[in-house]
């Protein structure tokens, strides 16, 4: 299986750099993990989004995959509460 490119928005690096620094490391390196798959175990597909969410401790990713291209784009990075408004 071919491995993803990692494309991460400007808005979410900001909202990476605005976590806590033991919740950053984390969250880095689940994005990190996403290149070697997408869909990982404990990952959703978002009802009337086309996009996903994996969960890191009260932190949630929220990333699109482009299977065609072989991308993965984090668009959004944030705590449970307010990553999906």
């Amino acid at each position: 299986m071919a491995s993803y490119r990692l494309l991460i928005k400007p808005s979410a690096v900001k909202e990476i750099e605005a976590l806590p620094k033991t919740d950053r490391c984390r969250v880095v390196a689940r994005i990190q993990k996403l290149a070697d798959d997408p869909r990982p175990p404990g990952s959703e597909k978002l009802s009337g989004r086309g996009q996903y969410r994996v969960r890191q401790g009260q932190c949630r990713v929220l990333y699109a995959i482009v299977d065609t291209d072989l991308i993965v784009v984090v668009v959004k990075v944030g705590h449970r509460r307010d990553v999906y408004r």
